[in-house]
């Protein structure tokens, strides 16, 4: 087990000063490497002592503990969410500060705005009354926006920190119990769902803390909103606020039948997941038996199903976005109908007022409150999964110490011992054992399948719950289970377990453990890494590396169960020999066997026969009882060892399938050897996989819509998406309008008093409501074409990649794990099937957003475009610059998950034979390295994106402080309606404007998922399945194989197999 810390950099941010915090300055240098180079792990930054994994962690496990023996004393539940809320309440409620603060200024803004507005709607050019004035509200409203930009992102980093900080500490709380879970409990748990613990339940944790402030300070934000729009607007502010209020019901329902289809998609992802498994891991099979267009229509048919629901939910999705960016003018319109028929008058200030106080709540009615419910409804379920988990029994303490009294050389004495698995099972697991292993003894353990053999060995270590009787030991013990236990490692590694290395000692280990030929033939030794489980290791390797490992413990009593299956006769016997009757002649010995060859050298056998002993004593005593040796023999021979929960430790592997067998037996002969000439087990490594560097083409873009629709389609989708945004504009044009007109009316019967002037209000409205209906329906339309034609592109690409794959030639399933084939059916299918469609639509609504915004801008102050440029320069800038950093960080994110997930797979599987080897601290400070690592990579994502967001929305205060300004300067040529329309418009792109850009990268990384599916829809194919030229209906009258002076390889590349042969398989031959 080699230690993971690395001299990682200090982490800036913890000697940064305040400015710096503030902005993220004290990344710049890291985004200066990036941009250079490549980054790499050893660029990240150490993670901070606050959010260290074993800090976190024990301080969570404390308010536990404490709570567990409380709820003890009370005989309730111990409830984990309040464990939760006393840890982390305290930073969690002073980030709160921040969005009161920012809530606030988002109040104060339109009142600003309105102010702005009014000194246009009294302005007269031949005084400078209220000039100044204007100006400081000018001021107000840049200096607002600046500030605002500051608390929003210091209030998301801060609470994104808090998240990460429960997330790792419950990871360490779920790891450190999993590591004590008994055998009953794991009758109640499975890997799986404890990995589910670890991969999703702790991540709601990372979402809930970026809203649940909302659930308070939403009602006061609402209470406030309504407040003022009464004195702005009046009663009529109330049929706008109704229509937010049912808004969200309707959203909620959305988002539930959403999460209905989802779950329902899943259920048929998974199955399609299983059936390309299948169809993948027997491809030679399927291509020799000319199956492939059976299993294609089996794999259609699932994904016709699938497509289907994804569909609906997309819809259903482009209804709820749709919704939410036309519910502003729906209520605008609702709100303004009931003003001016209510016999109120349209002005500037009192609508673009209106306008943004609805703007400043809509986002926390319609998204952010009804995600803090949503969010906090799921953590509370992920509150009572965990909970569940870590109330799961835990394992006993191992043994009783032998008392001083007993007889010396006695190490081991088990007494009336009975036990089970599992308490619903009607028989035990071990009935009334009763044994004693003396020092120096060599016990071997001899029964039928299912006799309790393993389970013995397990009841020793403690890992079987006992119904009673006592087991006693005297010193420490070592463990070799029956499935050999590999962790990713290298062999060293593997064989010390945390030990110091004695070369003497590991020298005489390998040889013993017949070791020593198969590490000199690695290409690294003894320093090769192994993969997950072993995976490059044959099954004679892992037996004998598992055995080294207990060998060079060097503990006082060892238990070894079938050490000597994986290896052929002669490798077992040197093992044998050299090993337990060798080095470890000195120590007492319990081994599991089913050679019964070895039984003449037992000191004393066992025999198990469905959990009794039915007999004991030496060879020549058996023997002399009558016992039938090669009953036993004949009663285990043409039936394959099961894996019955009774008769194995709590974790193991995947058996070792045949071909695995044949290379344990293989490589194990060369194994004896010291010399002489013997040819190395060459592993072909997988090809590497391909990885796009740069940026995406357009013409992936292209492919990809394409895919989708026809060149008419795309016109029509591009056409709906404008026309949906000139309307959208318009709408709001027209109320500018329709202000300043009111505004000039009423000046003109201010000087001519005699004719009343009054606006055809039946024009204005029916106007405003047909640009408001068109609003609604181009919003509509544009989110369900954009979402059918990019599930349409999803499905096509899917096909043709899938298509593909069955016609490739078999010689890319060799180079290709079937894991890395999957994960372009799954990971990326499922980015191309769910989150490309709904991001690519978001940045496009945002995008178009934003081009409304500056044009508007441009075509009331032409002059606003002399800043617009400077700052467009340095936004791309900003972008490619922050890209080239982002991309790796992202990568560095990614692959520093996988191994938290790798280790707690590799931990349970070996969970016995760490527990044995009384390594459970040693494997939680590695995952506690494993998740800090992780952390310094997830805490970069998290600075790395405010450092852009920071500085977007710097660029936005700045267009809006120009704007403002700019409309003050002009004040000559500007109308109210104007200004407000500019200004309001202006405002809007804090948030927006670096959420857009935030979504362009997304997409952007994305369409990386696209390219990896059209590499493989453009795979080499094969020759045509079916062909013009057909045998003689008779063909074959009778089989033949003849081989003629045949070379083969598998590659070009590779050496000969078959050199020169030349063979004839006779009809009716066997060979």
């Amino acid at each position: 087990m080699e230690a993971l810390r690395r001299e990682g950099k200090d982490n800036p941010a913890a000697s940064a000063n305040l400015l710096s915090k503030v902005f993220f300055c004290w990344l710049n240098p890291l985004f200066r490497l990036g941009y250079k180079r490549r980054l790499e792990e050893d660029d990240m930054f150490k993670v901070l002592p606050e959010d260290a994994s074993d800090r976190l962690g024990e301080e969570l496990q404390g308010y536990w503990d404490r709570e567990v023996q409380q709820a003890a004393k009370d005989l309730r539940s111990p409830e984990l969410g309040k464990v939760l809320v006393r840890c982390f309440w305290r930073p969690y409620s002073l980030i709160g500060g921040y969005m009161l603060v920012e809530e606030t200024i988002k109040m104060v803004q339109p009142v600003l705005l309105g102010q702005i507005i009014r000194f246009f709607e009294s302005y007269d050019s031949s005084s400078r009354a209220g000039a100044d004035e204007a100006y400081m509200y000018a001021a107000g409203i840049s200096l607002s926006t600046l500030v605002l930009t500051v608390l929003h992102h210091l209030y998301f980093y801060h609470v994104q920190r808090v998240g990460m900080k429960i997330r790792v500490a419950l990871c360490h709380m779920i790891y450190r119990k999993a590591l004590c879970l008994n055998s009953r409990a794991f009758a109640q748990t499975t890997t799986g769902q404890i990995v589910n613990l670890l991969s999703n339940d702790v991540n709601r944790f990372d979402e809930v803390t970026l809203y649940l402030h909302f659930l308070w300070i939403s009602p006061l934000q609402i209470a406030t909103i309504i407040i003022l729009l009464l004195y702005v607007i009046g009663p009529s502010c109330l049929a706008g606020m109704s229509v937010l209020f049912v808004l969200m019901p309707v959203q909620t329902v959305f988002g539930r039948l959403f999460s209905t289809l989802r779950a329902q998609t899943a259920v048929l992802t998974d199955d399609r997941i299983r059936t390309m498994n299948e169809v993948i891991s027997g491809i030679r099979v399927i291509k020799m038996y000319g199956w492939e267009k059976p299993l294609a229509l089996l794999v259609n048919e699932v994904r016709r199903k699938e497509i289907s629901k994804i569909l609906k939910s997309s819809y259903l999705r482009g209804l709820n976005m749709a919704s939410f960016f036309v519910a502003s003018k729906i209520i605008i319109f609702i709100t303004v109908c009931v003003y001016v028929l209510m016999g109120n008058e349209l002005s500037a200030g009192t609508v673009f007022m209106a306008i943004c106080l609805y703007g400043a709540v809509r986002l926390t009615i319609t998204l952010f409150f009804p995600f803090a419910i949503e969010k906090l409804s799921e953590s509370l379920i992920s509150i009572g999964r965990i909970k569940t988990f870590l109330l799961l029994d835990e394992v006993d303490p191992q043994h009783q110490e032998l008392p001083v009294a007993e007889k010396k050389d006695c190490m081991v004495k088990i007494q009336d011992l009975t036990c089970y698995w599992d308490m619903v099972l009607e028989a035990p697991t071990l009935q009334n054992v009763s044994l004693t292993v003396k020092s120096e003894q060599l016990v071997a353990v001899i029964g039928p399948v299912g006799a309790g053999k393993s389970s013995l060995l397990s009841a020793i270590l403690g890992e079987l719950s006992r119904a009673a009787g006592v087991v006693k030991v005297k010193g420490e013990l070592t463990y070799t289970s029956q499935q050999p236990w590999i962790f990713p490692g290298t062999i060293r590694s593997n064989i010390l377990f945390g030990k110091p290395l004695n070369p003497l000692k590991y020298s005489r280990v390998l040889k013993a453990c017949a070791l020593k030929r198969d590490v000199e033939l690695l290409p690294g030794g003894d320093l090769t890494v192994v993969g997950d489980r072993g995976a490059n290791l044959s099954g004679g390797q892992k037996a004998r590396v598992s055995l080294a490992r207990a060998v060079y413990q060097d503990a006082d009593i060892y238990l070894l169960d079938d050490p000597l299956s994986a290896v052929d006769a002669e490798v077992g016997r040197h093992l044998f020999e050299q090993c337990i009757c060798g080095l470890l002649k000195r120590k007492p010995r319990i081994l599991v066997t089913h050679q019964l060859q070895y039984l003449k050298a037992a000191d004393e056998i066992v025999v198990l026969k469905e959990g009794h002993v039915v007999a004991r004593g030496t060879y020549t005593e058996l023997q002399g009882s009558g016992l039938d040796f090669t009953s036993l023999l004949t009663e285990e021979e043409g039936q394959e060892e099961k894996q019955d929960p009774r008769t194995i430790p709590l974790f193991h592997g995947h058996h070792d399938n045949s071909a695995s067998s044949l290379s344990s037996l293989s490589s194990s002969q060369h194994s004896l050897f010291d010399g002489g000439e013997s040819q190395a087990v060459v592993v072909h490594p997988p090809e590497e996989e391909s990885r796009s560097e740069g940026t995406i083409s357009l013409h992936l873009y292209l492919k990809y819509f394409r895919a989708g629709a026809n060149f008419l389609v795309l016109l029509i989708l591009i056409s709906i998406n404008v026309l949906a945004h000139i309307a959208f504009v318009l709408q709001d044009w027209w109320l500018a309008h329709w202000a300043s007109e009111q505004k000039r009316t009423n000046v003109t019967e201010h000087f001519n008093s005699s004719v009343p002037q009054q606006l055809d209000l039946d024009l204005y409205l029916g106007v405003y409501a047909g640009l408001t209906a068109s609003s609604v329906l181009f919003g509509f339309l544009r989110c369900l074409l954009f979402f059918n034609v990019l599930v349409n592109s999803a499905e096509n690409l899917h096909d043709r990649m899938f298509d593909a794959i069955l016609r490739t030639p078999v010689q890319f399933f060799d180079i290709n794990p079937i894991g890395r084939i999957l994960n372009r059916f799954s990971k990326d299918i499922g980015y191309l099937d769910s989150l490309l469609p709904w991001t690519f639509v978001d940045f496009i609504q945002v995008f178009l957003q934003v081009i409304g915004v500056i044009a508007v801008a441009a075509v009331i102050i032409p002059w606003i475009l002399l800043p617009v440029a400077p700052l467009l320069a340095v936004f791309l800038y900003l972008r490619r610059y922050f890209l080239q950093t982002s991309r790796d960080i992202k990568r560095l994110e990614s692959t520093t998950r996988s191994p938290v997930f790798s280790h707690l797979s590799s931990t349970l599987l070996g969970l016995s034979t760490i527990r044995a080897f009384k390594a459970q601290q040693s494997f939680q400070q590695m995952f506690d390295e494993y998740q800090d690592i992780h952390s310094e990579a997830w805490f970069l994502f998290l600075t790395t994106s405010r450092w852009l967001a920071v500085r977007l929305d710097g660029i936005c205060s700045v267009f809006v402080m120009a704007t403002a300004f700019a409309c003050l300067y002009f004040r000559d040529e500007l109308d109210p309606g104007s200004v407000g329309l500019t200004l309001s418009y202006a405002m809007t792109l804090n948030g927006m404007f670096q959420w857009g850009v935030r979504q362009s990268a997304e997409v952007e990384n994305m369409m990386t998922s696209v390219e990896r599916v059209v590499e493989y829809a453009e795979l080499e194919s094969e020759a045509p399945w079916e062909t013009d030229v057909q045998p003689p209906h008779d063909w074959p009258m009778r089989g033949c194989i003849t081989f003629d002076r045949v070379n083969f390889s598998y590659g070009t590349s590779e050496p000969l197999v078959l050199k020169n042969l030349t063979v004839v398989f006779k009809p009716r031959e066997k060979v």
